[in-house]
């Protein structure tokens, strides 16, 4: 039986490692098959990495970490098996990874048109940048004070100026763009891949989804399969195994079950590459019939 990990990150992006020094973790571990699912990237597989693992005999599943949004929280989908040259792919993936500062310029197009000075070179450099961000930049700028005091009778704090311009149906407001589970599910198999629900257990203790609200997901983005075997730790460092719990809900919902580390950085607490710190031999599940069921 082969040791597999089919969801782990590099630096392309929020990892620590690069994708040969992941592969070198994977050599090392005993793994021998394994999918970088980068958040919104397939950045990571150039030729020259994908020649790195086929040199060292590390079969390679491409795949991608799609973020989504239901309106009770983000929802992470994975993809497996996809083609890195499908345009639509392409496309979808650079809008995801740059909404915030796409909506950043489209915000600050409209409030530069109201007469306001915004720093957009400065807030472009806020990774997660929000509507809070741009406010306070507006706000606390000498420049905006005359307009300020002209439209609000005095300088506003940040909250009432998101409130009075930059929410629905104010002058500055503009739709925030993502995509759902269901989108993310479809753009995968436009691209010839298997879709599987990202790590269900962390939506269970991060957002307080009952699997009742997980079922309801499963129904509308009809997945192929779940990420069951997955070990999660909480903010407090509690190692959690709750993975009986999700193969009897892959099984109950007709998905096929995949394994993955989620593995960003050593920390000594977290699942290594290859999971082989938090598994014994005997706690593996089939991989053989993972690959085989994503390979159908």
């Amino acid at each position: 039986m082969e040791n597999i990990d089919l969801h782990v990150h590099t630096n392309v992006s929020d990892g620590k490692y690069t994708f040969k020094e992941i592969i070198d973790m994977a050599i090392k571990n005993g793994v021998t098959t394994i999918s970088i699912t980068d958040h919104d990237n397939i950045g990571a597989y150039t030729k020259e990495n994908i020649e790195y693992a086929k040199k060292n005999n590390i079969n390679l599943i491409y795949g991608v970490e799609i973020s989504t949004k239901t309106n009770k929280c983000g929802i992470h989908v994975l993809g497996y098996n996809i083609d890195l040259n499908n345009k639509e792919l392409i496309d979808k993936l650079y809008l995801s990874r740059n909404s915030r500062h796409i909506y950043l310029k489209e915000v600050a197009a409209l409030l530069i048109k109201l007469g306001y000075v915004v720093n957009v070179e400065e807030l472009d450099k806020i990774e997660s940048v929000t509507k809070a961000h741009i406010a306070q930049d507006v706000v606390s700028n000498p420049k905006n004070k005359e307009l300020l005091i002209k439209e609000f009778g005095f300088v506003p704090d940040k909250g009432m100026f998101v409130e009075t311009l930059m929410n629905e149906g104010e002058k500055a407001y503009v739709a925030k763009k993502a995509l759902s589970p269901k989108e993310a599910s479809d753009i995968i198999r436009h691209a010839g891949g298997k879709v599987v629900l990202a790590h269900p257990v962390a939506y269970t203790y991060e957002d307080d989804l009952t699997e009742e609200d997980i079922k309801k997901i499963i129904d509308d983005m009809n997945p192929d399969g779940l990420e069951s075997y997955y070990i999660y730790v909480d903010k407090n460092n509690k190692v959690i195994n709750d993975i009986n719990r999700w193969i009897k809900f892959a099984k109950g919902n007709n998905l096929f079950m995949t394994i993955g580390s989620d593995f960003h950085q050593d920390d000594c607490i977290r699942p290594e590459v290859g999971l082989i710190n938090v598994f014994r031999n005997e706690d593996f599940p089939d991989t053989n019939k993972i690959l085989e069921d994503l390979n159908k």
